[in-house]
Parts: structure tokens; C-alpha cells; sequence
């Protein structure tokens, strides 16, 4: 098959704590690590990883974390087509990583592609079974339409608004205030409505359910990724054929593997 993500890279700096730092407070990591991360480059990746291949389209900063970011990409089986912003600095984070395995993000820039960026081939989606899309801009999200299948996340209901495009998934989620999606919010409405709730698993729009497949605490590593790969393993399934009941099945899947492993990529 052939899949795709557009979306951001953002370069993650992430640490291991005891617990995030209140005001004022100084702690002692017990250990660091850099990486390319964001949720694009996670979905990217769970999907090269399922498929075999995926294409990314991305944006990056004209700086060295941008080249690491693309190249450990490609050597993760993502076929990557960026456009290197100039005078800019490629989107980072900061992450902590509790002693309960939990993440605490903070983000810095907000690079992230444009339809309107000539020296990429967006007409390539067009060839694509499934596209996942994370972030950009109102050109990238018409060029993703011209797909077979249609995921988002969402993260960008704004843009989903503006434009009007019929997606055929939603993955929204019932505990992550930014990812909230309430019935009439888009019209036309997703063919399919996912919403995750966690370790208790979740539902869509037809009344599916399904299980989170559960992670046993010597396996649990961390919870970053987690909601990207999800929705990766949605959309190869759906890319597939899949019904939303096996799609799901493939997407709890895709979600417990990454929390059994380190950060972004298991690096």
C-alpha cells in the first residue's frame, strides 16, 4: 500500500524525572536524551513500521536539528519530503517523562508544511491509499483530500472548520482538552468519529467499540507517541479496507507499542 503523513517534526529534547518541577523548584535527571519527535514524525514512523514505507511531508528549519531530524527518518524507512524554511529554526520540545511513565510537553516554533511550497511534489498524495494529517496549512489539507482515505487529527478543528473537506476519520479524544470534538462540529460531518479514552479503550461514531490493549508495567516505558501511533495504526487499517472494528483493533495495537518503548523512537 502506499500511506503518507503531513504534519510537523519538531527535535525533542526529553528527560527522565522523578516528577515535573513545581515553581521555583530545581530537580536532578536521571536521564537525557535528543531525538526527531512531534507527531507527525511518530505517525510517520508507526506507519513506515506497519507498511513498510510512508511518505512524510514536512517542514523543517534551515539548521543542524533539522538534518538530523530528516535523516533519522530516513533511516526509519519514512520517505521524506521537507521544505527548509530559511533564517528559521526547525520546532523543538522539551519533554519530561515522570516516574508514573508520563509525559509533560513543552513546545517551541510552529513550523509546520505548506501546500503552497512549490519544491515539494504534493501531487504525490493523490497516488496515496491513505493520508494521516497532523498539521499544516488549508493548501496542504486540499492536496491530502485527493487521497483514497482521509484521517485527522483533532488537534487542528480550526482548520477542519475553514475549509469543509469530508474526512473519512476523526481520532479526537475524551480526555485531552486540545483534541475535543464535538457532534456537528464540521460540516460535513467524518464518516467515522473516533474517540479514545485512554487505558478504557473508546468508541466511534457507529457505534464501535474497543479495548486498549494493556501493557504490562514491566513492558511500559513511557506514554509519548502513544495518541499518533494510534491513529497511524486507524489509518492503515482503514488504507486497507479495513472495517472500523478491525482498523481500531490495529490502532490499540499501534498505540501499546508505543508505549513500550523510549520517547519518539526507542532510540
Amino acid at each position: 500500500m502506499k500511506v503518507a503523513v503531513v504534519g510537523h517534526i519538531e527535535w525533542g529534547k526529553f528527560a527522565n524525572v522523578e516528577h515535573v518541577p513545581v515553581a521555583g523548584e530545581i530537580i536532578l535527571a536521571k536521564g537525557v536524551w535528543e531525538e526527531v519527535a512531534g507527531g507527525g514524525s511518530v505517525a510517520a514512523m508507526q506507519l513506515a513500521k506497519l507498511n513498510g514505507s510512508c511518505v512524510f511531508f514536512t517542514a523543517v528549519g534551515d539548521d543542524e536539528a533539522g538534518a538530523h531530524s530528516i535523516s533519522q527518518l530516513q533511516k526509519n524507512g519514512v520517505e521524506v519530503y521537507a521544505t527548509v524554511i530559511k533564517n528559521q529554526h526547525t520546532k523543538s520540545i522539551f519533554v519530561y517523562i515522570d516516574e508514573q511513565d508520563e509525559r509533560t510537553i513543552t513546545v517551541m516554533g510552529n513550523l509546520k508544511p505548506s501546500g503552497g511550497s512549490k519544491d515539494l511534489p504534493w501531487e504525490k498524495l493523490a497516488e496515496m491509499d491513505a493520508v494521516y494529517f497532523v498539521s499544516g496549512d488549508e493548501n496542504a489539507l486540499k492536496f491530502a483530500r485527493h487521497a483514497k482515505v482521509l484521517v485527522s487529527t483533532a488537534r487542528i478543528l480550526p482548520l477542519l472548520r475553514n475549509t469543509g473537506i469530508q474526512l473519512d476519520g476523526l481520532v479526537s479524544s475524551a480526555k485531552d482538552s486540545g483534541e475535543v470534538y464535538h457532534e456537528g462540529e464540521l460540516n460535513p460531518a467524518p464518516s467515522t468519529v473516533v474517540i479514545t479514552r485512554g487505558v478504557n479503550g473508546g468508541d466511534a461514531s457507529d457505534g464501535t467499540t474497543y479495548r486498549s490493549e494493556i501493557v504490562a508495567n514491566s513492558e511500559l516505558v513511557d506514554t509519548y507517541g502513544c495518541g499518533d501511533s494510534f491513529a497511524a495504526g486507524l489509518t492503515f487499517g482503514l488504507a486497507g479496507g479495513a472495517t472500523v472494528q478491525d482498523a481500531l483493533k490495529i490502532a490499540a495495537l499501534a498505540g501499546a507499542d508505543a508505549a513500550k518503548r523510549r520517547g519518539a523512537f526507542g532510540n
